[in-house]
């Protein structure tokens, strides 16, 4: 059962992985990789409160704290913000591999973005230095710390921000938009 879920996830096809996992949860309740395929097909289906709980599970059966950064979008969707900032604050408190943290800093700082917490978003993401041979992680976080800056009003740093991801990474989702809201700002400001 846990193969064929496996087989569904890989081909996108969330819906039957998250049935074929359910059954699969009820023949073995205390099964790591059964409750954290389990989260994220939820996740990938749009069942934010059962991916929740099953990424919680995960994380209680392992100490893992990779899916932390999933929790936290599933509270944004869910409206409990309250809840993002204390799986923030855990998260920093546990600690992550640099994928998973960057991946956090992504996620929290989108909610203070949403919340209007430019500033604070600013924080989170700003990078300390723009390496050339960046990684895909660490691009969506200057991605976030460029759409605070622009959100701040500071020009500069968001476009030397949206440079690089664009010199790394052209087709970036997103990407075209932030350009248009910069030189928008610019016009505007001119």
């Amino acid at each position: 059962m846990l193969s064929e879920a496996v087989d569904a996830y890989g081909n996108d096809e969330f819906g039957a992985a998250r049935r074929k996992l359910l059954k699969a949860k009820e023949l073995s309740p205390r099964a790591s990789a059964v409750r954290e395929l389990l989260g994220l097909s939820a996740y990938h289906s749009r069942e934010w409160g059962e991916a929740l709980a099953e990424l919680r599970a995960y994380r209680r059966l392992t100490g893992d704290t990779t899916h932390m950064p999933v929790e936290m979008d599933a509270l944004r969707a869910l409206g409990r913000g309250a809840d993002v900032e204390k799986t923030w604050e855990r998260f920093v408190g546990l600690g992550g591999n640099r994928p998973t943290s960057a991946e956090a800093r992504v996620v929290y700082a989108s909610y203070l973005l949403d919340q209007g917490r430019a500033a604070d978003a600013w924080r989170v993401t700003n990078p300390s230095r723009i390496p050339h041979d960046a990684k895909p992680y660490e691009l969506r976080v200057w991605f976030v710390a460029a759409r605070a800056a622009l959100a701040l009003g500071e020009i500069p740093a968001a476009k030397q921000l949206t440079e690089a991801i664009r010199r790394l990474d052209p087709d970036m989702t997103g990407l075209g938009d932030l350009m248009a809201g910069i030189a928008t700002e610019r016009r505007r400001r001119s």
